[in-house]
């Protein structure tokens, strides 16, 4: 990539960051391109649909919670590990408003942009929840769509002005019933989402 459209990407990115945390997965392209500087046609050449921009936008925290499931298989208790690694997923889905819808539907549309990125996040939450299970601590009743179904769940309430507030309490609610042998009680000492 040239020097001039490495720098348009990035400046695109960077902008399109702040304007899809603020307004949402809706956000206007014609108006992230106006505040990038550049015209909509270069957005589309860089970016050729919204999943496209989503999906740039997203890979870096989808490969970091990748990474980090990775790295929990082996350094935590199968339990913490489990909880951790889905505070952190809802906390990456919160970055962005309604950029849950597009992740649910991206799980199942194997053309989509998002599509590749969610299936490897979703398969690493996976090998976490399948560790917990094999140490009798989670549910044996759910596999890894149900997980990364609840963490949407969770992230999509979190985006609601009236459960908001509640997000925490939710998720000890949810963890404690993922897990067999902890109580909601034992997640609220956790720092907000």
């Amino acid at each position: 990539m040239r020097a001039d459209a490495k720098k348009n990407y990035e400046n695109i990115l960077e902008v399109a960051s702040v304007v899809v945390a603020k307004h949402g997965a809706d956000a206007s392209l014609r108006d992230i391109a106006r505040r990038a500087g550049v015209g909509l046609g270069t957005l589309y050449r860089h970016f050729p649909t919204r999943e496209a921009l989503l999906e740039a936008l997203l890979r870096a925290g989808f490969d970091e919670l990748t990474a980090k499931a990775r790295e929990l298989e082996t350094a935590s208790s199968p339990d913490d590990a489990l909880v951790s690694w889905l505070r952190d997923v809802i906390a990456c889905a919160g970055n962005y408003q309604g950029v849950v819808a597009a992740m649910m539907a991206a799980m199942e549309d194997t053309k989509s942009a998002l599509h590749a990125s969610c299936v490897t996040m979703r398969t690493a939450g996976t090998r976490l929840l399948t560790r917990a299970q094999a140490e009798g601590l989670a549910r044996t009743d759910m596999d890894g769509d149900d997980l990364f179904s609840l963490a949407a769940a969770l992230a999509w309430l979190g985006d609601q002005p009236s459960s908001a507030p509640r997000a925490e309490h939710l998720f000890s609610i949810i963890a404690s019933a993922i897990l067999t042998n902890r109580a909601s009680s034992d997640f609220r000492a956790q720092p907000p989402l």
